[in-house]
């Protein structure tokens, strides 16, 4: 079975491979792997939509079962800002200028708890079926980078799950998955995969 992880970010598409590990039965094809196609409409309203909206669109485009995925980050601090928007709310050149300017609005802020979200929609476009799963992580953003950016999700090198004391960069990877909301998400996908 042939399945298109249909993201352009590497660094969402290396950790979804890792997590996902070993699934003989399944192989996974990238956005490289088809002629190139315009970027879907990302106007749903929660991350759930927006993942599938994603999934569909690359399905029915490449004529091949695809993953989307959509994830974000809500502030406390800053219940208007990011959410669903998250990469797009700062405008930057790079990962490294968009953390700087991220964490140059979060200067001084006190409350720097927030929320990792992350949904993974499933389509099959010969059979118009679809499954979504969701995870979370509760933590905070430190002040500061705690280790090396991870190339496409520069949040990584700030945010520090709950109940831990290093941010999801300085993690190995079994660690990541396990307390990640892209693991939480991936652990329930993988095990939907398994059973197809």
């Amino acid at each position: 079975m042939k399945i298109l992880i249909a993201t352009g970010n590497e660094g969402k598409k290396k950790e979804l491979l890792d997590g996902f590990g070993p699934l003989p039965e399944i192989e996974f094809l990238s956005l490289k792997d088809f002629s190139e196609v315009e970027e879907p409409e990302e106007n749903g309203k929660t991350f759930e939509e927006n993942a599938l909206i994603k999934a569909k669109y690359y399905a029915q485009k490449h004529n091949c079962i695809s993953l989307g995925e959509d994830s974000g980050l809500i502030l406390e601090a800053f219940p208007d800002k990011f959410g669903l928007k998250t990469r797009r709310e700062i405008e930057a050149r790079d990962d490294i200028h968009w953390l700087e300017q991220f964490l140059l609005l979060m200067e001084g802020e006190e409350n720097r708890q927030a929320t990792f979200y992350s949904t993974i929609a499933w389509y099959d476009p010969e059979t118009e079926k679809s499954f979504v799963v969701a995870g979370q992580t509760i933590g905070d953003i430190a002040e500061f980078p705690q280790a090396p950016l991870e190339k496409g999700i520069p949040v990584s090198a700030v945010f520090i799950p709950e109940g831990q004391d290093i941010v999801y960069s300085a993690m190995t990877k079994n660690e990541k998955n396990s307390v990640s909301h892209r693991g939480k998400a991936v652990k329930q996908m993988a095990d939907f995969l398994k059973n197809l």
